[in-house]
């Protein structure tokens, strides 16, 4: 191994402070398997031996209602389980949002899943930012045809249009060979299971697990992004942070 200049025996860091939830957006109801929760348990794995507290949802199992509101039995739902996994995401310093590919795209659940972040997406932190700023994101994907890549760059960009941290690497995926097969997790005639052996999609799952980790503590030691030119209440108080004045342009 090239020296880099860094010890690669041992973390940088301790995270044991920060919290993670995996939102995972399978049209799988529980108790049946699910090949997107077998994937993103490799990530959850490392992040629990190096002491993240993880949370895990998965979103078809509660009963979400539809729209882009923080709560919508105010807007004549009868009941939205929305507000609980709110609470997970909100206090979390990493979201991992976990999802099949279908006809080349993310699930619909997981279409639901960024719709409801939007809905929250206009709170403000305590430094007058929006409220996801300071917080990291990532996306597993899996399937048996094309499009991780395509899912990925989809469900990124929502995350960090709505102000989530994306780091390097901040996806991984396994979709086997092109056409139908089996799906990651699933068992082989030869007693082996599907992608567990895949070393590209072992290599991306656990870079992406640590560049979460790792820029989660750079934030959280910072106390998050500097709140100059990205605050909501100053920007509506009248600071408009060296814009130009379009009346003077």
């Amino acid at each position: 191994m090239a020296d880099s200049g860094q010890s690669s025996s041992a973390p940088p860091a301790n995270y044991d402070d920060l919290r993670a939830v995996y939102v995972n957006c399978t049209l799988k109801k529980s108790p049946e398997a699910s090949h997107t929760d077998i994937l993103m348990d490799v990530s959850r794995k490392i992040m629990v031996k190096h002491g993240v507290s993880v949370d895990s949802v998965r979103l078809v199992d509660r009963d979400i209602a539809f729209g882009v509101y923080p709560d919508m039995t105010k807007h004549g739902w009868p009941r939205d389980d929305w507000p609980a996994v709110w609470k997970l995401i909100e206090a979390a310093d990493i979201l991992v949002v976990g999802t099949p590919i279908w006809l080349g795209q993310h699930s619909s659940v997981c279409t639901q899943l960024i719709e409801r972040l939007y809905a929250q997406s206009g709170l403000q932190n305590d430094k007058g930012q929006y409220i996801y700023y300071g917080k990291t994101a990532g996306c597993v994907v899996t399937g048996n045809e094309d499009g991780i890549k395509h899912v990925a760059m989809s469900v990124l960009y929502s995350l960090q249009h709505v102000g989530f941290v994306t780091p390097p690497q901040a996806d991984c995926g396994w979709i086997g060979e092109a056409g139908p097969g089996p799906s990651y997790g699933d068992k082989l005639e030869d007693g082996s299971r599907a992608g567990f052996d895949n070393e590209f999609t072992m290599r991306n799952t656990t870079f992406m697990t640590w560049n979460l980790m790792h820029v989660a503590r750079m934030l959280k030691d910072a106390g998050g992004l500097p709140a100059y030119g990205n605050q909501r209440s100053a920007w509506d108080a009248g600071c408009h942070f060296d814009a130009p004045n379009p009346e003077h342009r």
